[in-house]
């Protein structure tokens, strides 16, 4: 079975670069999506061709926004199940901004700047840092800083289509020291899904901090599916 990895808003591919190791290790192919979070469709399509290229039968891991993006691409008939890595699993017509405004603010909501065009700029200063991701590795949160990207403020204002939670099987990887998402919210949404839930002691970037963690829900999702 082949892996699409899906990143988050203003991610990039160095998004999984804690995770991409251990699946070599192990033996898993797979493909890193490198999407500019400025469309939610165009996002999907690219997954979809990821998909397309594959020529076996996929399961999409998506964190944090990328878990919109694997909601949508998961209804192509190649893939057999999707991994949400504290991320958002939108319902029909849902948006992220309908999820996230539905529960009490995340932290993350006073760490962000706007742009004339209404982008989200996240901010990187030590508060940031000290408030939402301080246990990631100062090597990984340099690099994240160097590598991100402006994302537009229709990603979040897109709603989803017939979600492929419905139809295929689930698992949710819920951070539960996260500032990003609500806790509530991930639950919530694993609920929905019905998915398998792994609890994670992490702040949001769980594939940064608990990689092994990640690959061995992969590798569960693989030996269920297959």
């Amino acid at each position: 079975m082949h892996i699409v990895l899906v990143h988050g808003m203003g991610g990039s591919a160095s998004s999984w670069s804690s995770v991409a190791p251990l699946l070599d290790v192990r033996g898993i192919s797979y493909s890193i999506a490198d999407n500019w979070s400025q469309s939610l469709a165009e996002d999907v399509a690219t997954v979809e061709r990821l998909i397309a290229d594959a020529s076996e039968p996929v399961l999409l891991v998506g964190h944090s926004y990328g878990g919109a993006v694997i909601t949508g691409a998961g209804r192509h008939a190649d893939v057999r199940g999707l991994v949400y890595v504290s991320a958002f699993g939108p319902a029909e017509g849902e948006t992220i901004n309908s999820i996230v405004e539905s529960y009490p603010p995340a932290t993350v909501s006073t760490f962000f700047d706007r742009g004339d065009d209404g982008a989200w700029i996240p901010q990187d200063g030590p508060a940031a840092r000290e408030a939402l991701a301080w246990d990631v590795p100062d090597e990984i949160w340099l690099r994240e800083q160097h590598d991100k990207r402006v994302s537009s403020n229709e990603i979040f204002r897109t709603p989803a289509g017939v979600p492929a939670w419905a139809s295929k099987p689930a698992w949710y990887m819920v951070a539960t020291q996260d500032q990003h998402i609500v806790v509530e919210a991930q639950r919530d949404m694993a609920a929905r899904m019905n998915a398998t839930v792994v609890d994670v002691g992490t702040t949001h970037a769980i594939q940064h901090v608990q990689p092994q963690c990640v690959v061995d829900t992969i590798e569960q999702a693989i030996a269920m599916l297959s």
